[in-house]
Formats: C-alpha cells, structure tokens, sequence
C-alpha cells in the first residue's frame, strides 16, 4: 500500500464526500433524518483516530502543567505537535458523577447522562458491591461510525483493563436505531482468556477431571456480557490475534506486560495487525491512588505516559499510520485537590478539580502548537471524532472543535 500526502484541507475533509454534512454542533443538515443511521454503509475513506483515555482521572497540575507535570512526553512533546484545549471540564450537573466509567461513556457518547448499575433494576441481573454496569442510553461513536461505514468490527476497538471488569462491556448502547449490531470490539487481558479457555477445550488440552469446572468457569466469564446471546468468539480476525498472542506469551500470564503497560503493547499490537479504523484505549492505572499513596497517582501518570509515547512512535514508524492518525488524549475525570484527605487525589467529591481535564489533538492537518484557551466539555469529543472521520452524532449534545480543523 503506497501512502499519499494529503493537504490539511483535503486530509480533513476527504471523508465528508458522499455523507451528508454535519455543522458545528453535530445536528444533522434536513437531507438527513436525525432519527435513522445509514441505510447501507459506505466505504470508509478517512484518517484512523486513537481516542487514549488518559485515565484512572488525572489532573491538569500532574499532566499538563508544565512545572508539575508526571508526563513530559505529553506535556513537553506531543502537545506542541497538535492543538490542546487546556480548559476542557465535565459540566456540573445535578446528579452527574466524576468518575470512570461516567466519564468514558461522555467521551463515547458526546452526551451527559446519569447512570445506575443494571443490577439495581434488573433482579436477574444481581446486584454487586461498587458495581458500575452501566447502559449507553444513546449511541456510541463506534456505533455511528460502524452504520455509516462499511468498517468491520474487528476494527472497531476498545482496549480495557483487567481491573475494569464493568467497562468491558461498553462495546454498545441500548438504542433501538444501533446497538449490537454496530458494536466494537474488546481486546483485555479477560478476552484472552476467554478465547484460551474455549481454544483448551476445543483442543481437549485440559485434563478430564477439571473439565467441567473448566466449562462452569467459561459460562460465568461469557454471562457477564449479559445484554447478548452466548457469544462463541469474536471473530476469526480477532481469533487470529489471540492465536499470535498465545505464540508469543503462553498460557501462564507470567510473560505479558500488565497494568497499563499491557494496554499500550495491546494498542500497538493492534494497530500493526487489525489496522483498527476507531481505537479507544481505556488507560487506568492512576486509580491505583484509592490505596492511599500519591506515587501510585504520579507512578500511573508516568506509565501512561511511556505508552502514549509508544503508541505514537507506532503511528509514526508505520508509513501508512503516519500519514492518516489523528490521536485524542483526553482524561475520564480530574481528581479533588483537597489536602486534608486521608487518601489524597479523590474525585467522588465534586470538587472543581475533579470537573477540570483537558483535550490534545494531535495528526495530519491538526494546527501544531495551538492553544484554544476557552471553556470546552468533555462531550464535545464524541461530536469531533465524528467531523473528523465524516459521521454525524445527533444524538450528542456537544459541539465540534472547530479549532481542530484550523
């Protein structure tokens, strides 16, 4: 595949071509009907985008403040390479949370919403302690994208972490127009070894007396993705994937990265061999703070911070990936500030902090070394990514960065 060289103005605006547009503030023009996706899916013609969520909730002094900052690849590389709105925040809204889950699904959705574990509604479901089993009650970017063009799921990823069990399903929203049928896809540690565990007893590679525990262990892992019927894989793409990973790492889980790290050699992995068109990587490691030490926060900034440098040093090794990335680093939730906390860096108190974040943009025909210093939100990402790869978001209440686009 030989790369092109596009000018920023037809790098940005390539993908509208055929689509119907989309003005500022993600509201479809009346040769569209809000209300239905896409009949029939067109080819996909846009640039990639890698949506890093710089989580496990980070500040703005400990990221991209340039005395203070845990993250010197991001604060004093990567943002004077793209257009950073330092003002970014989550609304204050009654009722809205500043935390994790919440916070991913505001990025995913471009809408603010409030949310409640299924449990407390569906008796079937169970009900568990801390449990964050949220629903989109609107459609995911992954979602529109998937119905407006012809992309697979297997590249239609998010990445997650072994710790955050609640959001490995947030592969797609409850709205009768999207849904499963335009889900992504998941890679985690918790998806391998479902597939290993399926693959072993397939193969009749475990022993007779542990079988069936083997197979209660199996039904217990696939009910969790309690809104699909029994899923057998994800399909023979992503089975390939996993297929290498065993090659490479065994079956004991004592060779592959974990944490965060596990995250970004799962990213570049998947960026050499699926080539994903969409990518959401759910870092998450700063949470490590709940256990009352502030090196585990500014530990977990520097670690993600090593992988935002891999992943776009992946981007700009690969000759292809380099001419057509647009990456967005944008937090899940800041942290409270508040210096009398036994644990420090909480953000379940609604401090200013914890609303304060921030968004970089960074890629082909992106302004380099630009700062919008104005008041942004956090649900104007989901509205973005959909100008940038030429879909509309009407069921967002975001406005695009127009800035974005020079």
């Amino acid at each position: 595949m030989t790369p092109q060289r596009f000018p920023r103005r037809t790098f940005l605006g390539r993908t509208a071509a055929g689509v119907a547009a989309v003005s500022a503030g993600g509201v479809l023009l009346p040769s569209v009907r809000a209300q239905d996706p896409p009949a029939a899916p067109a080819p996909y013609r846009g640039p990639n985008v890698v949506l890093i969520r710089y989580g496990g909730g980070a500040r703005r002094r400990e990221s991209i403040d340039p005395v203070h900052s845990h993250s010197p690849f991001l604060r004093h590389e990567l943002i004077r390479r793209g257009t950073l709105f330092p003002r970014m925040e989550i609304d204050q809204i009654q009722g809205l949370q500043t935390s994790h889950g919440e916070g991913t699904l505001n990025l995913l959705t471009g809408k603010y919403d409030t949310y409640r574990d299924v449990g407390e509604t569906r008796p079937d479901i169970g009900r568990r302690f801390l449990a964050a089993r949220f629903e989109a009650k609107v459609p995911t970017v992954f979602e529109y994208l998937r119905a407006t063009h012809a992309v697979p799921d297997h590249q239609a990823l998010i990445i997650n972490g072994e710790d955050r069990g609640d959001e490995e399903f947030y592969n797609f929203s409850n709205h009768h127009l999207f849904g499963v049928r335009h889900r992504s896809q998941t890679l985690s540690l918790r998806r391998y070894k479902m597939w290993l565990l399926r693959r072993q007893l397939e193969e009749g590679s475990i022993p007779s007396a542990e079988i069936g525990r083997r197979r209660k262990e199996l039904a217990e892992m696939e009910a969790l993705d309690y809104r699909v019927d029994r899923e057998t894989g994800q399909g023979e793409v992503i089975d390939g994937f996993w297929e290498r990973w065993r090659e490479r790492y065994g079956v004991d889980g004592l060779r592959n990265p974990r944490g965060d790290r596990l995250l970004t050699h799962l990213a570049v992995q998947a960026l050499r061999e699926l080539r994903p068109r969409l990518l959401m990587v759910n870092y998450q490691d700063c949470d490590y703070v709940h256990w009352g030490h502030l090196s585990h926060y500014t530990n977990g900034i520097r670690v993600m911070d090593e992988g935002i440098e891999q992943i776009h040093r992946a981007v700009e090794a690969d000759p292809v990936l380099r001419l057509n990335t647009v990456l967005v680093v944008v937090p899940d939730c800041g942290r409270d500030d508040n210096p009398f906390l036994d644990v420090p860096c909480q953000h379940h108190f609604g401090s200013r902090a914890s609303h304060e974040i921030f968004a970089l943009v960074v890629g082909p025909g992106i302004p380099a070394g630009k700062v919008v210093d104005r008041r942004v939100s956090q649900v104007d990402i989901a509205p973005t990514i959909g100008r940038l790869m030429g879909f509309a978001t009407p069921h967002a209440e975001g406005s695009v960065l127009t800035e974005v686009f020079g």
